[in-house]
């Protein structure tokens, strides 16, 4: 499957003066070595090491110098010293060899032209090990689920794709990119999921997939835990985070358990840091810097919408419906908005807030909120009229701006719109489709606003 926006991403990085060696964090399965494997098509040399292979991994454990680890990797794969700056390699697994993180820093000292990339499926455990890492001497970057552009690119959807980037989005394309739409929240963005929807567009084929994939991440609780009990905290947490996924949770009791808030919450975080899960804390703010409430209860967002919605056994209930709201009582499109949000998020620092205000008689809450040019702008998932918008009224009426967003199953529009305070602000109503391309559309937003004054 082609990744055409992280292979954006990654020939920025390639192209980038004093670049530094690149370490692509995501969960398994999300396509990172598939991914590097296409990028390196392009390069005069591309060099491949698996630290899973016992001949790959000899020349991690037996460093001695930087010098003398390149002439055995290039000697070994066959490939000429004399075009190092063409070359491209790709350390895979390298959390097989934790010292192989800290020689990463040599390569960006003393061998810049070289572009190195190092990946793993458990990657992440050496962030919590005595294991160091070069700080400061290497980039980051998460890879997620396919986002929807990408959805159709595996399709072959090549008109769809066109019309979805044009801004404004035309009317003659909105039904067809809506069924599209559908599609994807049926399948999710994981890699082998869109692959086998291209490859047959036969939903049923894909159940035998989903189950193999939640296998795969129950069976590597083992390496995740560090004692027998966990162990089984875990896979409770896993089991049971898709059927809590797009909810607020409390961590004691989690899943409808006996288990206190330490042990799940402990949990929680870890499968957080394996990028499983996400934890989406409040902001009671509606000003910039955006800082998160972490007393309060978390929304809870999973790896892939597709995964949650066959576990919690919604599928049917998507395929029923003409409005993507209606199903699972609006959690499943707000929970596929956060992942397309998410999408285009590669920093491994990046994170995605939502809006609450709570008081002793009634709570408001708005769906995500998204830094904009100095400003934070609302975003709620809902169809209907706008005055069923009562939390975004509220947001607006202490924003020190005019601007807000929902999603909903209609066409694209600017409306004028009051709060209960009699505040007017500008409300830009879009598909739910177009989740992705908020970013364009903010500016297309300012733009059309600064065009009626």
């Amino acid at each position: 499957m082609f990744r055409r926006l992280m292979m954006d991403e990654l020939a920025v990085w390639s192209k980038a003066q004093r670049r530094k060696p690149l370490v692509i964090r995501g969960a398994r399965q999300v396509g990172k070595t598939t991914l590097v494997h296409t990028f390196g098509k392009g390069f005069g040399q591309y060099i491949y090491l698996n630290l899973e292979l016992s001949e790959d991994k000899q020349p991690f454990l037996r460093f001695r110098n930087l010098e003398e680890l390149l002439q055995t990797i290039f000697f070994l794969k066959n490939q000429s010293l004399a075009r190092k700056a063409e070359t491209l390699i790709f350390i895979d697994e390298i959390q097989e060899v934790p010292e192989a993180m800290n020689i990463l820093r040599y390569f960006y000292e003393q061998e810049p032209d070289i572009r190195v990339i190092a990946a793993g499926s458990m990657l992440e455990s050496v962030f919590d090990t005595s294991a160091h890492y070069p700080v400061g001497r290497v980039e980051f970057r998460v890879l997620r689920p396919a986002s929807f552009p990408e959805f159709l690119d595996a399709l072959g959807e090549a008109a769809a794709l066109e019309q979805l980037t044009h801004i404004p989005c035309r009317e003659f394309a909105h039904d067809k990119l809506m069924k599209l739409y559908h599609q994807y929240a049926l399948v999710g963005g994981m890699p082998e999921l869109v692959s086998k929807f291209a490859a047959t567009r036969d939903y049923g084929a894909l159940t035998p997939v989903f189950d193999s994939l939640l296998t795969s991440y129950l069976d590597d609780v083992e390496k995740y835990a560090r004692y027998d009990t966990q162990a089984l905290h875990l896979r409770h947490v896993i089991k049971s985070a898709f059927s809590e996924a797009g909810k607020r949770i409390r961590f004691a009791g989690f899943g409808n358990s006996a288990y206190r808030s330490r042990e799940m919450g402990e949990c929680l975080r870890m499968l957080e840091q394996v990028h499983l899960l996400k934890l989406l804390y409040p902001s009671t703010s509606a000003t910039l810097p955006l800082q998160p409430d972490l007393k309060k209860s978390p929304r809870l967002q999973v790896l892939d919408t597709g995964l949650m919605n066959h576990l919690a056994g919604i599928r049917h209930e998507i395929i029923k419906t003409e409005d993507l709201s209606a199903v699972y009582q609006g959690v499943m499109i707000e929970h596929l908005t956060g992942q397309e949000l998410l999408a285009k998020q590669y920093n491994a620092l990046s994170e995605l807030y939502f809006w609450t205000r709570e008081r002793s008689q009634s709570t408001a809450e708005v769906d995500f909120l998204y830094p904009f040019q100095g400003r934070v702008i609302p975003i709620e998932t809902k169809s209907g009229k706008t005055g069923t918008l009562r939390s975004l009224h509220q947001f607006m009426d202490s924003a020190p701006h005019n601007m807000a967003v929902r999603f909903y199953a209609g066409l694209p529009a600017i409306t004028t719109v009051s709060t209960s305070a009699h505040k007017p602000y500008q409300l830009l109503n879009l598909p739910y489709y177009l989740a992705s391309q908020t970013q364009w559309y903010l500016d297309w937003f300012q733009n059309e606003l600064h065009g009626r004054t």
